[in-house]
């Protein structure tokens, strides 16, 4: 299988340390550098059911935790009796019994106050999803294109967003922001069934692939068969969606167009008005022919480069040649402090210190670049709940932002007490970069 024109000569033998060697060894990694008979891989199904690919995926599995599916086994009750149910599992692949569990459907809240349907599969079903993933994995890399970041070995959103800011600094400050809508929820399972025959000629593996995608979802009483789409939570889904991407992003190569993609989220990165309107209707244009519509209300162009117009990407806000926090990743902070920060907790100052000293190291790590005065509110909010909870403990009602609650408990108060303030590590940071 040969690579995309834009990674031509790269060798995944030297980049790739994430493959599982047990599986992909130096005969196979030296094929899918030079490339197989006919561009597509046989005989994969085998390499699926094998014991060391199993026992790999459920350690991920295991690492990664998460809940119980519709049969209600947890991790825990499955680590009791490890060797027999991979053993079982192991068979039942071999003879070709196996077949995936329904779907446990659930809902988690969104920041809009909207909700997100997400499916959990049993413990089992993505114990073999993560060994399939292990064996197709390297396959698909080999020929995504380098400007898809999302859930990709060695990628990262802090890369997508260097990108992007590389991308601005050289003249691409008019931008098609654009935004998919329902996106896990339409992808064609036609079109996404083509994607991987085009690489895969395993006839059992893509069988199982196939079931994974009509998987049964259950919630509560109600149980039904998706027509389309792959469920968030699933452990192929990520790399599902990507392959299904995969061809816009070829596409936008092709045209010459800069687009950054971090999953179903991307931009792209124009010198004008003229090209960013002439992308975003190859953009509309292909989604067309895949069954996918753009959100009209979250869709636009707009120059960076003036007030009020920026874009907004993986968390931050890009404005006027800064970035900044976006307003919901700033409300979904301000949540999680006030949850930590509520006057009725018993714990001691020590202990809530140490809660949020956690969370905003976390947050302060993948925010660092926003403007510094995005921290000092941020500073300001935290001693103002903290405060609260003191006046709270002292019998004395109130918010915490009176001149005496600053007097009694200064700034100082807090630093001596080891709060993380997010001024002074953005300082840190600043004076280490010159």
């Amino acid at each position: 299988m040969s690579a995309s024109p834009a990674k031509q000569g790269s060798s995944i033998q030297s980049e790739a340390t994430w493959i599982d060697r047990s599986v992909w060894n130096d005969r196979l990694l030296a094929a899918l550098d030079n490339g197989v008979k006919g561009t597509k891989w046989y005989s994969l199904m085998d390499k699926v059911w094998r014991r060391q690919t199993l026992e790999n995926g459920w350690q991920d599995l295991r690492r990664n935790r998460g809940g119980a599916g519709v049969d209600g086994q947890s991790i825990e009750r499955f680590a009791a009796k490890e060797e027999q149910y991979l053993q079982e599992l192991e068979a039942s692949l071999r003879s070709g019994a196996y077949r995936p569990a329904p779907v446990k459907r659930v809902e988690i809240p969104k920041g809009n106050g909207k909700k997100r349907p997400l499916g959990i599969p049993t413990v089992k079903d993505r114990i073999v999803q993560s060994a399939i993933k292990r064996v197709i994995e390297p396959i698909f890399e080999k020929v995504f294109e380098p400007t898809s970041y999302g859930f990709r070995p060695n990628r990262s959103c802090k890369d997508a967003l260097r990108e992007v800011d590389q991308l601005l600094k050289q003249g691409n400050s008019t931008v098609v922001d654009a935004d998919i809508e329902d996106f896990f929820g339409s992808i064609s399972h036609e079109r996404m069934m083509e994607k991987r025959e085009d690489h895969i000629s395993d006839g059992k593996l893509l069988k199982l692939l196939e079931m994974y995608l009509k998987q049964e979802a259950i919630d509560g009483l109600s149980k039904w068969t998706p027509l389309c789409g792959t469920p968030q939570g699933a452990v192929i889904s990520p790399l599902l969606a990507n392959l299904s991407l995969h061809e816009l992003d070829v596409k936008m190569r092709e045209g010459g167009y800069r687009m950054v993609r971090y999953a179903d989220d991307f931009v792209v990165m124009c010198r004008s008005e003229a090209e960013a309107k002439q992308a975003l209707e190859e953009v509309r244009s292909w989604m067309s022919e895949h069954g996918l519509r753009l959100q009209a209300e979250k869709t636009r162009i707009s120059d960076s480069r003036q007030k009020g117009q920026g874009f907004e990407f993986l968390g931050y806000r890009f404005e006027a040649g800064r970035r900044w926090v976006r307003k919901k990743s700033m409300q979904a902070l301000k949540a999680k402090i006030r949850s930590k920060t509520r006057r009725s907790r018993g714990a001691s100052m020590s202990e809530i210190t140490g809660e949020l000293n956690l969370m905003l190291r976390g947050w302060f790590n993948y925010f660092k670049h926003a403007h510094w005065r995005t921290y000092q509110r941020i500073d300001q909010f935290v001693r103002r709940r903290l405060r609260a909870i003191l006046r709270k403990q002292s019998k004395r009602p109130g918010m915490g932002w009176t001149l005496r609650d600053h007097l009694q408990w200064p700034n100082k108060y807090f630093a001596e007490a080891g709060l993380f303030t997010m001024h002074e590590a953005w300082q840190t940071a600043s004076q280490s970069r010159c």
